[in-house]
């Protein structure tokens, strides 16, 4: 089997677990998903999940966001972790916002990573969920699949981000990642993973994570 007709079969196989992909992150416009998803560098949806509600009750805007001082902010995301780094980042984001952007969030990839705290991977994510822009955000988690599964040998998300895209269908970017997403923590956990119980590891896993006929 070519690696062409095995990510098409992945392909099937992650559309039949998820043919609904609901965005993890809960937001309501551009803005609150770009803070949102700054926030989960290193810290789990669901615990941003339970942040985000009080840091956007006191600022869901540019405008509210530079109101407080850095260490209000600080204090508000503390459980989200790196929480120095990440409030000076969002209060900076928000003055550039306003600045150079009458307070909307840019929908360029070039324009979102010169902001601060954004890299690749956020811009993807924003483009995707708040634009509609074909991406492909590849996080440590996918890039632990696509090695499993074969599909990319990659050393880095970088290069792994570019094998999916030389193999999935551009018009099934934004939705395959969440489906990627979701089919490892439910199937294809990094821990206490068992590859002939996974739905795609069984079938499709690189041979070195299976076990020896007869060990």
């Amino acid at each position: 089997m070519t690696k062409q007709e095995k990510s098409n079969q992945i392909l099937q196989i992650l559309e039949s677990y998820y043919p609904e992909t609901p965005v993890p992150l809960d937001h309501k416009d551009p803005y609150t998903l770009l803070i949102a998803v700054l926030l989960s560098a290193q810290c789990t949806d669901a615990r941003v999940n339970t942040v985000t509600p009080h840091l956007f009750a006191k600022a869901d805007t540019p405008q509210k966001m530079i109101l407080l001082d850095v260490e209000e902010i600080r204090e508000i995301i503390r459980p989200c972790g790196l929480s120095p780094r990440k409030s000076k980042a969002i209060y900076e984001l928000s003055n550039i916002l306003l600045e150079k952007y009458d307070g909307t969030v840019p929908q360029s990839f070039e324009a979102l990573e010169e902001l601060p705290g954004v890299g690749h991977k956020t811009a993807s994510v924003v483009m995707a969920q708040a634009f509609g822009v074909p991406a492909f955000p590849v996080d440590t988690h996918i890039h632990r699949l696509a090695y499993r599964w074969g599909l990319s040998t990659g050393k880095n998300v970088e290069k792994t981000e570019k094998d999916l895209k030389r193999l999935f269908p551009r018009e099934s970017w934004n939705k395959l990642h969440l489906q990627i997403i979701f089919f490892g923590r439910e199937y294809c956990p990094a821990r206490g993973h068992d590859p002939l119980k996974c739905p795609i590891c069984s079938v499709y896993g690189r041979k070195s994570l299976l076990p020896r006929k007869g060990s």
